[in-house]
């Protein structure tokens, strides 16, 4: 199934390093997320497919990488990109 025809919003969220780990669990659970690009000074550091970020085996090592990231700094933002339903 592709994505052809689906139509999708962005934002950007900033967070704190300290915040950055639990905000990226918090939008994977949501659900409608396609991709989660985490930026830092205006340049994209890691970027999370929602294929990647769905599959539950994967999920531990992808957050440790992001909380590896974390550590290292105190501001950051994070790119949603989410799928739009239609009604």
């Amino acid at each position: 199934m592709g994505e052809e025809g689906k139509k999708f919003s962005t934002e950007e969220l900033r967070v704190s390093g300290s915040q950055l780990v639990d905000k990226v669990k918090e939008l994977i659970h949501e659900g409608n997320i396609r991709r989660i690009v985490i930026k830092q000074d205006g340049r994209s550091v890691m970027e999370l497919p929602l294929t990647v970020a769905a599959v539950g085996v994967v999920l531990a090592p992808v957050l440790a990488a992001v909380g590896a990231f974390a550590a290292l700094v105190s501001n950051a933002s994070i790119v949603v990109e989410r799928i739009v339903e239609e009604e």
